[in-house]
Formats: structure tokens, C-alpha cells, sequence
């Protein structure tokens, strides 16, 4: 069960890296995996291999849901966007519990610390306000047509541009794809993958590896010293990013099956995130 748990959130964290505007990173946070990923992520090969029972099922449901479910997840954007957002919002509501008590209470269980710090409110205050900044000034006007034609040049932009995406998708609250978005590779490298463009793929996916392999050092080193204050700027980049894919109110009907996708989506990763994954 737990194998299988662990697959179907290695889904969520595929589809989520292939929307521009949602995090993986805050997905993992969510699902409370994200820990496991930071501390999994390493150079240390044995390490890596001693940990195939999480890293199997999550990493294979990584690779479907980017494959098989990023058009299903287009479509459901496409055609019903406020209630896919609002379902979006209802998971990263529900994970506020579980971040709140790590903001507070991270590395010493016997402290009964029931407010976070003054640093850890300042981090969070800070991270929330550049989510929102961020958001009230995006000017981005979409990627270029995909490229699908091999070239020298365009796999080192692949490359260099997948590292910086990896990077972000490890932090939450941040868009690994809308950073491809904005630096124009987005759709080169969702055609890549969909039509299995090996040539594109190989040099995108080797950035991607050290990114992620950066990504993860940065955050567990910011962990291991500031445990606290990094779980209190994680809180506010997750509630920032509710800004950054908030649809909007429509009409009475649509409001009414939003607020049901919410609640569903609430519950889905309150309960999911309460029990440790180990």
C-alpha cells in the first residue's frame, strides 16, 4: 500500500512539473515527501540505491504522469480551467497544517513551541510578498513554437535552461515550467518528450539530473542550518503560489462545482500529508 501511495503521488508531482504555474516542489511539501526527495537527491550512489523502495514507485510515477497524463491535465485546463485551479488550491490548503507545525516545531519534539519565531514570520512574510510580486508582475507573453530539429546550440539551451528548472521545481512554490516558459524552451520540451525526441531529450534530461542534484544540496544544507526559518519561507511560498494560480470567480454554477473540487482537493492532501512517509 504504501509502494502504491507513493506511486500515485509520484503522478501528481509529474503532471504538476509540466503545468506552468504549479509547483512540484509544493506538491511534495503537500503529500509530505518532500524531506524524503531533499535528503534522497545526493551524489552518494549508495545512498541513493539504499532507498529503491521510495525511489522505484515514485519515480515511476513521475515518468507516467509526465507522459501519459500532461495531455489529459491540458485538457482539463482547457476546458474546465476555474475548476482544475480551485482543485489546486483546495491541495495546497490542505497541506497548511502540517508545514505550520514544522515552521514551529521542526527539529526538537519535546519543545511544546506553539508560535514560530520571529525569524521563521519574517522568512514567511518575505517569501510570501516576493510570490506576490512576482505575481502582480509577470509579463510573460508565452514560449516561442517548439523546435524540434536538432542543433548544437539548442541542446546546450536545453541543457543550461533544465538545470535552472530543476532548481526551481526543488524549491516550492515555484514553476519549474513556467521558468521554462519564460526563458522559451517550454514547448520545445513538451513536444521533445510527447514525441520522444530522443536527440532533445538526452541533453534536457542530463540538466535536469544536475539540477535537481543542486536543487536538493541547497535545500538540505538550508535545512540542516535553518530549520525553522526555511519551513517558514516554504509556508510563504506555498500560500504565494495560490496567487500565482488563482482563476477567479465565474459564474453561481461553476462557483458551486469549484468550491466541491476545492474541498476535495483539501481533504486529498490534509489526510495525505498527515502520516509520514518513510
Amino acid at each position: 500500500m504504501e509502494a502504491l501511495k507513493l506511486f500515485g503521488i509520484g503522478i501528481i508531482f509529474g503532471i504538476a512539473n509540466v503545468i506552468p504555474g504549479v509547483s512540484g516542489g509544493t506538491i511534495a511539501v503537500v503529500f509530505n515527501v518532500y524531506d524524503k526527495i531533499i535528503n534522497v537527491i545526493t551524489l552518494n550512489l549508495k545512498k541513493m540505491f539504499s532507498q529503491w523502495k521510495f525511489l522505484l514507485p515514485f519515480g515511476s510515477g513521475i515518468v507516467i504522469g509526465i507522459i501519459l497524463f500532461s495531455k489529459m491535465i491540458s485538457i482539463l485546463f482547457a476546458k474546465f480551467p476555474v475548476q482544475t485551479n480551485w482543485f489546486f488550491i483546495g491541495i495546497i490548503l490542505g497541506s497548511i497544517p502540517m508545514i505550520y507545525k514544522r515552521m514551529v516545531n521542526k527539529t526538537d519534539e519535546s519543545k511544546k513551541i506553539e508560535f514560530p519565531t520571529i525569524s521563521a514570520i519574517i522568512c514567511c512574510l518575505f517569501a510570501l510578498a516576493l510570490m506576490i510580486f512576482m505575481t502582480i508582475t509577470d509579463v510573460s507573453t508565452g514560449s516561442p513554437v517548439a523546435q524540434t530539429d536538432f542543433s548544437i546550440g539548442l541542446a546546450l539551451k536545453l541543457f543550461f535552461a533544465l538545470i535552472l528548472a530543476a532548481i526551481a521545481m526543488i524549491i516550492p512554490g515555484v514553476s519549474g515550467s513556467f521558468l521554462m516558459l519564460a526563458v522559451g524552451v517550454y514547448n520545445t520540451v513538451i513536444t521533445a518528450v510527447a514525441d520522444f525526441n530522443i536527440p532533445l531529450l538526452i541533453p534536457a534530461a542530463i540538466g535536469a539530473i544536475i539540477g535537481f542534484i543542486l536543487g536538493a544540496g541547497l535545500v538540505r544544507w538550508l535545512m540542516a542550518k535553518f530549520p525553522t526559518q526555511t519551513y517558514g519561507a516554504i509556508l510563504g511560498l506555498v500560500l504565494g503560489s495560490i496567487f500565482v494560480i488563482f482563476p477567479g470567480f465565474a459564474s453561481v454554477k461553476v462557483m458551486a462545482v469549484s468550491f466541491v473540487c476545492m474541498i476535495l482537493g483539501c481533504c486529498l492532501s490534509y489526510f495525505a500529508s498527515k502520516e509520514k512517509t518513510t
